[in-house]
């Protein structure tokens, strides 16, 4: 299969090229910056460093971060370099934990944006004649918005479902003959779980590709939505705070990692623990710089993602650089007991034991003063039923790969199928009842 380019001749620009659109584009973004954002200036000053002192990619690291903190404590507008009279949008997180982080976006911003995600369909080796089935949550987040407009500056036909009605939406992609998937990977397998109860075979089906993200998911994971869809499952990357989806997108012949359009957004690996930059492919946290956003550029933005970076020309000739599968956040990281333990890594263990359905959830309690982890687990209809040995034998194995493999003892709790809350947007994987 020929490989399916959107801009050909940036996505395939050697890096002496891209290194030098990338520097212009940081000074010329500095200094507007220095002069439109007084939080920004302010940070510059205390850090001690001019615009002037932007000479070369290197000098990157004089830049202070940014972090979630600075946008929550100049909420809602007052991170943006112009007046609202030319933002044509907003968008914003949950604000689960404090006040939601606000995003503005310039009619050009929206433009952008859009081209970004037409890239990443592109990538994903979606075409003008594809019919993408958009089941990204529209409204503040800026997953289904995003998708949306990207898949109209493709070309593709784009269908507006939204998260929900599962049964309904499995009519509509057999009824339209939808070819492409957009959701987040766990809401790709409630439809595969709707399927199967409506007695539908997804070969039936006209899918091909998924491009799944928002959450954190295992390669195990991809297996599954794989072999349950029928389809091939690939990764799309993205933050509100750096533009939204569209940041990267993993290709149909990756050489592993996702390609980040790095003449946007400029990356770099950190220590997340000193701020340090790391030396290319080592495993750190993954940080942003915006270089052609308008309305809310961001310098050097923690995203908590861990994550590492390639260089190497991919096999489809992209010589965008490729961060890895992100591994976990270092803010949804849990402490058991001083072992590092990400959802994923759980989510990990489980996907290759047969018998285990691809829903969990991880619940955490201090008992005086030690904390515990109980892993709830859903098994298929045929396990469920089995005698009582079997159960136990699954239970003592799951325990037993936890403790080898993430070095953390856990309770095992094996649910009925379909007992554990399904979503329709991330997946609420971790229940921390904890009062630290």
């Amino acid at each position: 299969m020929s490989t399916i380019y959107w801009e050909e001749e940036l996505e395939t620009l050697p890096r002496v090229g891209l290194e030098s659109i990338q520097l212009k584009r940081l000074q010329a973004l500095i200094g507007r910056v220095y002069e439109a954002v007084e939080p920004y200036r302010q940070k510059m000053i205390a850090a001690g460093v001019k615009p002037e002192d932007i000479k070369g990619l290197e000098d990157l690291k004089k830049l202070p971060f940014t972090t979630k903190e600075d946008l929550r404590e100049n909420y809602p507008f007052g991170m943006f370099t112009m007046e609202l009279d030319d933002i044509v949008r907003v968008h914003a997180s949950s604000g689960t934990t404090g006040k939601p982080t606000v995003v503005g976006y310039t009619k050009k911003d929206i433009d952008t944006w859009a081209n970004m995600m037409a890239r990443a369909l592109a990538c994903a080796g979606a075409t003008r004649g594809d019919m993408v089935h958009n089941a990204y949550g529209y409204g503040l987040f800026t997953g289904g918005l995003g998708a949306h407009y990207g898949a109209e500056k493709l070309g593709a036909t784009v269908i507006p479902v939204s998260g929900g009605n599962s049964k309904r939406q499995i009519n509509i992609m057999r009824d339209f003959g939808s070819t492409i998937l957009m959701s987040t990977p766990s809401y790709a397998l409630n439809l595969a779980d709707a399927m199967d109860q409506m007695g539908i075979d997804p070969a039936s089906l006209s899918l091909r590709v998924g491009i799944f993200g928002a959450e954190p998911w295992s390669e195990n994971m991809r297996e599954e939505v794989e072999n349950k869809l029928n389809i091939k499952a690939v990764d799309i990357y993205g933050l509100s705070e750096v533009i939204g989806p569209g940041v990267a997108q993993e290709c149909l012949t990756s050489s592993g990692g996702m390609h980040i359009f790095e003449d946007h957004f400029l990356p770099e690996i950190i220590n997340p623990d000193t701020g340090e930059p790391l030396p290319q492919g080592e495993r750190g946290e993954l940080v942003f710089t915006t270089l052609t956003k308008e309305a809310f550029p961001v310098i050097r933005y923690r995203t908590k993602d861990i994550t590492s970076l390639h260089y190497e020309t991919c096999n489809c000739g992209r010589t965008l650089v490729r961060m890895e599968k992100v591994t976990g956040r270092s803010d949804d990281m849990l402490i058991i007991r001083g072992v590092n333990v990400f959802p994923s890594q759980v989510e990990h263990v489980l996907m290759g034991i047969e018998g285990v359905e691809p829903h969990y959830q991880i619940i955490v309690e201090r008992e005086g003063t030690m904390d515990s982890m109980t892993v709830e687990v859903e098994v298929s209809d045929s396990l469920f039923t089995d005698e009582i040995k079997g159960l136990e034998q699954l239970t003592k194995r799951i325990t037993r790969d936890i403790k080898d493999i993430l070095g953390v003892s856990c309770r095992v709790k094996l649910v009925n199928p379909r007992a554990i809350q399904r979503s329709e947007g991330k997946a609420q994987r971790v229940i921390d009842n904890r009062k630290i």
